[in-house]
């Protein structure tokens, strides 16, 4: 639990974050926002979509800031002039999971590329987010890294993209986020690929599947903060999308997420990764 906050003297109002899933399934938000809440008389509205989305919600102006996983789509979200004060917050790390039986022998292999060209050489179940998330953008990335045959394709949620996936009903691409994913994986004894925090979380509350592959360089999993640009949209609340960068990138709060996950696995669900947090080292 997070000691009570004392309350700074700035009151915010309402501040809305998109953010993706994965920050909302793992718990973190739920145990860190009352600080912010408590110490700016804040209250926060989460609005948890995959990364594509909450960018998107940003560009409409229907976010005051956003948190997100996908630093290319960050970068041009930048450089059209929708966000201001980007802020690097923490990191973890993807991992492809599966059933125990590893049907398609994936395990231990440290490249998931060849991970991912065995599940398509086997035809056994993989299912993907197909929502557009900095999970599923990671994922395209990695199969275009694979010799598999791969086609273009519509997402099934709310997404006006396109994607590449490769062919075959073996492949379920279901639109749903994290936590719905590890969910039909589960119950379909199924690989997909997850963030760690996700996938811990959910083991915890009794998963089955087991982590495959872990450990390539290609699973690196970097979030950003950003403020969406006032300029472009008149209801901005900047002065509170502004002092939620300033919090979640302070040693204060990067240390309450240095500790989120040690207590229940024994190791932290997030790196801290702010320019605060790197300077104190």
């Amino acid at each position: 639990m997070v000691s009570p906050a004392e309350p700074t003297g700035l009151e915010v109002g309402r501040l809305i974050l998109a953010t993706t899933t994965s920050t909302d399934d793992s718990g973190l938000l739920k145990t860190i926002l009352p600080d912010f809440e408590a110490r700016y008389g804040a209250t926060v509205e989460v609005i948890a979509v995959g990364t594509g989305q909450a960018i998107q919600l940003g560009e409409n102006g229907d976010a005051d800031v956003i948190l997100v996983h996908a630093r290319s789509r960050e970068d041009a979200f930048m450089a059209a002039g929708f966000g201001v004060n980007r802020q690097d917050v923490m990191y973890n790390d993807f991992v492809i999971v599966g059933p125990a039986a590893d049907p398609a022998n994936i395990k231990g292999l440290t490249d998931a590329g060849a991970a991912l060209a065995k599940i398509a050489e086997t035809q056994n179940v993989f299912v993907s987010r197909g929502d557009d998330s900095g999970t599923h953008i990671k994922e395209q990335s990695l199969w275009q890294a694979t010799n598999v045959s791969l086609t273009d394709a519509t997402s099934i949620k709310n997404v006006d993209k396109t994607f590449v996936r490769p062919e075959g009903e073996w492949y379920l691409s279901v639109g749903q986020g994290m936590g719905s994913v590890l969910t039909i994986a589960n119950e379909q004894q199924a690989y997909t690929l997850s963030d760690r925090a996700t996938f811990l979380a959910r083991k915890a509350q009794g998963l089955d599947l087991e982590i495959m592959v872990e450990g390539d360089s290609r699973l690196f999993n970097p979030y950003g903060v950003i403020a969406v640009n006032p300029e472009k949209h008149s209801n901005i609340n900047i002065t509170a999308a502004n002092a939620f960068i300033e919090w979640l990138t302070s040693l204060e709060t990067q240390q309450l997420i240095s500790q989120f996950g040690m207590d229940k696995f024994g190791q932290p669900l997030f790196v801290p990764d702010s320019a605060a947090w790197n300077a104190a080292k």
